[in-house]
């Protein structure tokens, strides 16, 4: 009897543990998987650790500069167009809620593959940097965020007409190894992202920031 008290002890001290470092462990794990699929683990690694770092320093900025706090949209380029790399990120529980496919301009692209950023005008590049996203409006492609840009980097972006929006084309899930369209150097989604989106610009009352980042 008292061989089957200590093994049911021990039990219990093995589960409380696991659950511990289960719980411990699981604003990465959700990261991690809703991260792009079939990318090899170190690729994963290294995206998560991309999307860390920015998030860390996304929510210093907003902090100090009356951004909402709670969120930030981030969006990595150097991930391929055919994969998740517009990421809706919670800052307090520093986990992705949500991922979607985005463009990049068409004059960024380079006959080598890699992407190629300008900030200037008529180039139809993507602009890295952070944005203040704007007021909603109907535009040509329906509804639209005008952009701000906030670095030296895509200080012309409000200029150069540089806007989120979505399009048609742009599919709803990833379609990787083929490649998604391009724009004109706007940050285009799928129109039910952007729906999804929507919905945490309607509920946040302060500015959302948005950081393109390679």
């Amino acid at each position: 009897m008292n061989i089957l008290r200590k093994i049911f002890i021990l039990g219990l001290a093995v589960f409380f543990t696991l659950t511990s470092f289960g719980y411990f462990f699981w604003p990465q794990y959700r990261v991690i998987h809703n991260l792009p699929v079939d990318i090899d683990e170190a690729a994963r690694t290294e995206t998560l650790g991309r999307l860390k770092l920015k998030a860390l320093t996304a929510k210093e900025y907003a902090t100090a500069h009356g951004y909402d706090a709670t969120r930030c949209f981030l969006v990595d380029m150097r991930l391929p167009s055919g994969k998740n790399r517009f990421f809706v990120y919670n800052l307090e529980a520093d986990t992705v809620e949500m991922a979607g496919l985005v463009t990049h301009g068409k004059g960024s692209e380079k006959e080598t593959g890699d992407l190629f950023f300008s900030n200037t005008p008529n180039s139809n590049c993507t602009s890295l940097g952070k944005y203040k996203i704007g007021r909603p409006y109907q535009g040509s492609f329906g509804l639209s965020y005008k952009l701000i840009g906030l670095d030296k980097t895509n200080s012309k972006a409000f200029d150069r007409a540089v806007v989120l929006h979505s399009y048609c084309g742009v599919p709803k899930q990833e379609v990787y190894p083929a490649p998604i369209c391009v724009s004109e150097g706007c940050p285009v989604v799928a129109p039910v992202f952007l729906t999804q989106l929507k919905t945490y610009l309607d509920g946040s009352t302060d500015p959302i920031l948005l950081w393109i980042y390679y």
